[in-house]
């Protein structure tokens, strides 16, 4: 990682812009950071720092104070780095948070922070990410050093790594784990204690389930008494006698169901005696009715006889019926025929001719001669028909022309307006292509205009995001206004209860004291010394004024003013809470009303509105364009297609009217007078129809009657056959088909009930039996006393057979437990060990967590680093050593550091060194540090480093030392920042950022190198 330029304005001293080009340092190497104290050499280190995390280390723990007093309310304030990983370069932005002058009315409120990332592409910076959160993980990813690591490894904060030195095994530890990341060993310590109280709680319930099954059994058992922690042998003899008990009952249920069984057997024996007594007597009383029923079911069967006879004979009367009316029906039907076609004259010939003269026309009688003709021969019917169908057969192929006339004239018709319309459509083709080019013209000058507005679209959205912010922002102000107001009374009253409170409290120990002498008062006895005076004679003991006051109520009054108190320190958190995000609200709506906030984002939504419009009307634009250059080139098809169709039109309207012509002669001759040739055909159509039908009701007549003499002659035969003189005997005979089922049912019954009746009383079971009825009472009364004993003794049994299943499934449920809460205390014993080890409790005679463990390992690598420096700048004097030992009092051990001072060959603690010594090993410990955090980080290349130490405490020789070290730290193209104001050290590094403080009181940084 390099940094490569750093540009700040309203940071700390600087108020104007301050940049400063540190691969200007490159060829150097080193360069020195120099100026008055004060003068603001840190705070360019604390601006890199704040770039990079948002941070800076000197105010940890405190609010940060980043922006410059000399700035007045309109000035900027930023840091802005460049800065080199892996060879891609980076742009961060930052603006720290900041009080400022509201817009409007009095006061100040809080400009919020910003951040933005931008990454280099080419020439250009192309931005990657533009909100604080946003940047903080592009840089966690791009840098791959946490804060503290970045602190220790590039960035050497001023006293930082000394404290490393010096600290103790906890400081140390806080440190180390903040580098490393070693949170995870700490989380394994309390998984695997969290797992042993998992398993001490499971332990406990198998033992408290255990304890349950042991009490559910003595329940089962009924026993007053439950053992506790019972062995298995109690659980299985237990069983053993619930067991015994239940084969006991099981033996009384077999005796009891035996008894059922014989009163069953008795009962069922005088229950069948009893039901064949019943069928007896029913039978002989089904016989007696059945003899009073015996006349009337004769005469039913002499009425169903006539009734099936008369069924034969009538559907033959039926059939002559409907030919005799069929028959009359036939006559009608000719005379009306005869009738209509004397009516029908043909309408070529005024009267009809004789029949008998063979030159005239069948056809053409007249109505006057109707007399004469009467009976007509069939022959010269069909003569007429034959004559008067061909005659149509002609005009009805002149009715088909004549029906072609309106098609053929409409046809003439749409030629002439086909003509028309391609004279029309040639006109307007031609117009509209000496048009066409004007319209592209004006679309092309529009489409120019709406393109510059439309180019605007992402200027004008990311305005309007910002006002939807602001809206949102000035919103939750109000909102957070109201619970400001809200938890300022509630803080109110409980600072007003509180107060109260304790002035109970007070008034409670005013009369608890002026109370005490009739409180000892109370313990006096007569003859006995008192415990204040010691006289043994009490003549005037005092007395309670007021109702006694006991500790019991102090301590109560006390609880009640702690409770007040939390609740008033509650109330005073909720509003400081409350207040700080109304503020940061106020501040991302940069204190502007809802109102205001609306406007703002109502014209930007119209700007939006606005340019999506003209995008939209630019696509119209382009779509209408490409429509009228086709159009264009349509119209000069078109125009050539027209002048070809108008000639064929032309054509066409001389055809149709030809064939028009035609045919319209055709039809006049056929009409012969009449209007049209439908209307000459008419008259012939209805005397043809007459004529046919004529000659059809005479043939019809003909069969008709033949049928009537047929059905007449079987009607006979068949009354003589069933004994009927008349037809009317069998109308009178016929029955409706419900009443003939009805008395042939009665008939079927009758006869059935008598044959049932009389075959029961020959059944031999019943001709012996006894006369008197049989008693069923008493049986049945043992029977149900035998099943109520079996019934208890079935009861019984089934109790004790649940009673042993669940007894069963409790002692096996109460073994398995037994015998898992065995495994259960050897595995919590096994857990407890491993737990105190991990958290440096016994059996760990190291004393030692296993995260310090690990950190341990990591401090002895660093150690190893920084003692290959430290041995060249103490020229083999000094070795740092990693102290793993017990520490004082047993405490937690194993990040200990001691210096071994070879002139003496003891070590001894490092806060015994000099102050050059303490640099020395300081530095040297910080470059071993950056060196492992370097490594495990990924190996990432450190090309800048800043180094913000004590020099100045350093002698001569020493100094020399460490310059020399440092210079070493140069190769492969390492930049070095030293920040110092001793003079030697401004004489031997030529390259410098020299701080001055204007007269203003602002600081200012001027730039030299070696090469000017």
């Amino acid at each position: 990682m390099r940094i490569r330029r750093l540009t700040l304005a309203g940071f700390g001293p600087y108020k104007n812009e301050q940049s400063v080009d540190f691969d200007r340092f490159r060829d150097d190497g080193i360069f020195l950071i120099t100026g008055k104290t004060g003068a603001g050499k840190s705070s360019i280190l604390d601006a890199i720092c704040y770039a990079l995390y948002a941070g800076v280390p000197r105010y940890e723990g405190t609010q940060q104070q980043l922006r410059s007093d000399h700035c007045d309310s309109a000035d900027p304030s930023f840091v802005e780095l460049e800065f080199t990983v892996n060879g891609i370069d980076y742009r961060v932005h930052r603006t720290p948070e900041f009080e400022r002058p509201k817009q409007r009315g009095t006061g100040t409120t809080k400009q919020a922070a910003t951040a933005e990332l931008s990454e280099r592409v080419g020439d250009t910076w192309v931005g990657r990410s533009a909100r604080a959160v946003d940047v903080a993980r592009d840089l966690d990813r791009i840098l791959g050093l946490s804060k503290d690591q970045f602190l220790q490894v590039i960035l050497l904060a001023q006293n930082r790594f000394q404290k490393f030195l010096k600290a103790n095994n906890e400081e140390r530890q806080g440190v180390l784990r903040s580098l490393f990341g070693t949170e995870r060993f700490e989380q394994l310590e309390d998984s695997v204690a969290e797992m042993r109280k998992a398993l001490d709680a499971e332990l406990a319930g198998a033992l408290a389930l255990i304890q349950l099954h042991a009490q559910q059994a003595a329940a089962l058992l009924r026993l007053d008494e439950t053992p506790t922690n019972p062995p298995s042998e109690w659980f299985r003899e237990t069983l053993g006698a619930l067991v015994a008990e239940r084969d006991e009952a099981r033996l009384a249920a077999l005796s009891a169901n035996a008894a059922v069984a014989s009163a069953e057997e008795v009962y069922r024996a005088l229950a069948e005696l009893a039901r064949m007594q019943k069928r007896r007597d029913g039978a002989t009383a089904t016989l007696a009715t059945l003899a009073d029923r015996q006349a009337q079911t004769d005469t039913d069967r002499l009425v169903v006889d006539a009734a099936r006879r008369a069924a034969v004979v009538w559907p033959h009367l039926a059939l002559k019926r409907e030919a005799d009316d069929t028959a009359r029906v036939a006559r009608t039907t000719e005379a009306t025929a005869r009738e209509r076609y004397l009516r029908a004259p043909h309408p070529d010939h005024p009267a009809d001719r004789s029949a008998g003269n063979a030159d005239d026309h069948p056809a053409d009688r007249s109505a006057d001669h109707a007399a004469d003709h009467l009976a007509e021969p069939v022959a010269t019917l069909e003569v007429t028909i034959d004559e008067l169908t061909r005659e149509l057969g002609v005009l009805e192929q002149a009715r088909a022309e004549e029906a072609e006339l309106p098609a053929l004239a409409a046809a003439t018709g749409a030629a002439l307006r086909a003509a028309e319309r391609v004279e029309t459509e040639f006109a307007e083709a031609s117009t509209l292509l000496e048009e066409l080019p004007g319209q592209i013209d004006a679309v092309n000058d529009e489409l120019s205009e709406v393109r510059i507005t439309a180019s605007r679209q992402g200027e004008s959205a990311l305005a309007l995001e910002r006002a939807q912010r602001r809206l949102e922002a000035a919103r939750l102000a109000d909102t957070l206004a109201h619970s400001l107001r809200t938890a300022e009374a509630n803080e109110r009253e409980c600072s007003a209860a509180h107060l109260d409170g304790a002035r109970a409290l007070d008034e409670l120990l005013d009369r608890r004291l002026t109370g005490h002498a009739a409180e000892l008062a109370t313990a006096l006895v007569d003859g006995e010394p008192c415990l204040v005076c010691g006289s043994h004679v009490h003549p005037a003991p005092s007395t309670h004024t007021s109702t006694p006051v006991s500790e019991g109520d102090i301590l109560s009054a006390r609880t009640a003013l702690a409770t007040l108190r939390s609740a008033m320190d509650s109330a005073h958190a909720a509003t400081q809470t409350v207040a700080t995000h109304r503020a940061d609200a106020q501040a991302r709506a940069d204190d502007t009303s809802v109102g205001d906030c609306e406007q703002q984002l109502r014209s930007a939504t119209a700007v939006v509105a606005s340019v999506a419009a003209a995008g939209q009307r630019q696509a119209q634009l382009e779509a209408q364009l490409l429509t009228l250059r086709a159009e264009l080139a349509a119209a000069r098809e078109s125009v050539e297609a027209r002048a070809s169709s108008r000639s064929a039109a032309a054509r066409h309207l001389a055809e149709a009217q030809a064939a028009e012509r035609a045919v319209t002669e055709r039809v006049a001759q056929h009409r012969r007078g009449s209007a049209t040739v439908a209307e000459r055909m008419a008259p012939l159509r209805r005397r043809l129809d007459a004529a046919r039908a004529l000659l059809d009701a005479r043939a019809q007549t003909s069969a008709r009657e033949a049928t009537l003499a047929h059905a007449a002659a079987v009607l006979a035969t068949q009354l003589a056959e069933h004994a009927f003189s008349h037809d009317d005997q069998v109308v009178s005979a016929r029955l409706p088909a419900s009443e003939m089922a009805r008395r042939e049912q009665q008939i079927r019954d009758h006869e059935q009930a008598s044959a049932a009746a009389r075959a029961t009383l020959a059944e031999a079971a019943l001709v012996e039996l006894p006369a008197e009825p049989v008693q069923v009472e008493v049986a049945a009364d043992a029977l149900a006393a035998a099943r109520l004993r079996r019934d208890d003794a079935l009861a019984t049994q089934n109790s004790l057979d649940e009673r042993c299943i669940h007894l069963q499934r409790i002692v096996t449920e109460a073994l398995a437990q037994q015998a898992g809460s065995a495994k259960l205390r050897h595995e919590g014993q096994q857990l407890r060990e491993l737990s105190s080890a991990l958290q440096g409790q016994e059996p760990n005679t190291k004393r030692m967590r296993l995260e310090t463990y690990v950190l341990a390992a990591q401090l002895e690598e660093i150690v190893a680093a920084a003692n290959a420096r430290l041995r060249t700048m103490t020229s083999g004097r000094f070795t740092l050593e990693h102290d793993d030992s017990l520490q004082y009092r047993k405490t937690q051990s194993g990040l200990g550091l001691r210096i071994l001072d070879e002139h003496t060959g003891r070590s001894r603690a490092t806060h015994s060194l000099s102050g050059g010594e303490t640099f020395l090993a300081s530095l040297a410990l910080a470059l071993g540090l950056a060196e492992v955090v370097t490594n495990q980080a990924g190996g990432i290349t450190l090309d800048t480093l800043f180094i913000d130490e004590g020099f100045g405490s350093l002698d001569h020789d020493t100094l020399e030392i460490a310059m020399g070290t440092l210079d070493g730290l140069r190769a492969g193209g390492r930049t070095i920042g030293l920040i110092s104001h001793v003079d030697t050290m401004k004489e031997q590094i030529p390259a410098k950022l020299q701080i001055r403080v204007t007269d203003r009181g602002d600081s200012e940084i001027e730039e030299q190198y070696s090469l000017e």
